[in-house]
């Protein structure tokens, strides 16, 4: 275990924490639910059809440690198992999907592919999600101490880091 092994945890925090999230009402929950072609009463993962245990960003919220600008709201939102949803990450979802990542609908399987990616593909049409060019929004002054905030606690981990191996060196001798 590493303590410079969170940073991208910490990444996250830091972009998850200004990330809108909108709530979608019922009536838009239901909308997105037919296109996807699932009853609220059996709500599964789009990308496998196995019970879905959350809701998945279809469109990434962070590459290359940037938010990309999607928020967290029902256009940008798909029912997901764990495995899908962590196995896709920040991929596309459909090159994901027939792809031969870990875990992904190819390598798992999962015979009915082309219709998923076609009710996907309806989804993803049904309407534009809303994105926001975050450091455009808040000025380059406020953006840039956000990022450095954000590079501080980056640079404290790896001093961490360097300290707690000098400490466990110094116990392994002592052991």
């Amino acid at each position: 275990m590493s303590v410079t092994g969170r940073s991208s945890s910490i990444t996250n925090a830091f972009i998850n924490a200004i990330i809108p999230v909108i709530e979608p009402t019922e009536a838009e929950e239901l909308e997105a639910l037919q296109i996807l072609g699932m009853s609220p009463d059996d709500i599964r993962c789009c990308y496998c059809g196995d019970k879905s245990t959350e809701w998945d960003h279809l469109r990434a919220i962070i590459s290359n440690q940037e938010p990309t600008g999607y928020i967290t709201e029902i256009a940008n939102l798909v029912p997901a198992c764990g495995k899908c949803n962590q196995s896709k990450g920040k991929s596309y979802w459909r090159t994901w999907m027939e792809g031969n990542a870990k875990l992904s609908p190819k390598s798992r399987g999962i015979t009915d592919i082309e219709e998923r990616i076609a009710r996907l593909s309806a989804y993803e049409a049904w309407r534009e999600p809303k994105k926001i060019d975050f450091a455009a929004v808040v000025g380059p002054e406020m953006w840039q101490r956000h990022r450095t905030n954000w590079r501080s606690v980056l640079d404290l981990l790896k001093a961490s880091q360097e300290l707690a191996s000098e400490i466990r060196n110094l116990v392994a001798k002592a052991g």
